[in-house]
């Protein structure tokens, strides 16, 4: 299987991307501590996460938009690294944890077309949630 990315967006909503050396120091990502300016020594930067990508306030890496990052092309070589596909061994905590929201947001979308009311017919469900 050739690893692709599936434009899911899960691994930009779920985890953080840490920017290699010369991406930090190039400056053009966008990163947490930004409005401090760039760290010199990178060991420092890496050590107090100076050097991630910035994240939106709910949590999203900044590129994202919808589901698709707008970077992508681009994207820091962490995030070119990284497949929900992958067989490495490195990466299996983070496919399992993608695999989870993945099932979760599965299970709300089909909570929310069993809640959704259907034309024509009487619709208690909601009904009975309030009264028990």
């Amino acid at each position: 299987m050739i690893d692709k990315c599936s434009q899911c967006g899960l691994c930009c909503r779920l985890f953080l991307a840490n920017l290699a050396k010369e991406e930090y120091r190039s400056g053009k990502y966008r990163t947490q501590f930004e409005e401090f300016g760039l760290i010199d020594d990178f060991h420092k930067a890496a050590a107090c996460g100076a050097n991630i990508l910035k994240q939106k306030e709910d949590g999203n890496c900044i590129y994202l938009k919808g589901s698709k990052c707008y970077i992508h092309k681009i994207r820091p070589q962490v995030c070119r690294e990284f497949f929900c596909t992958s067989k490495l061994k490195k990466f299996r905590k983070m496919i399992e944890q993608i695999e989870k929201k993945r099932a979760s947001l599965e299970k709300r979308k089909n909570r929310k077309v069993l809640d959704r009311p259907t034309q024509g017919k009487i619709h208690f469900r909601f009904k009975e949630r309030i009264l028990w």
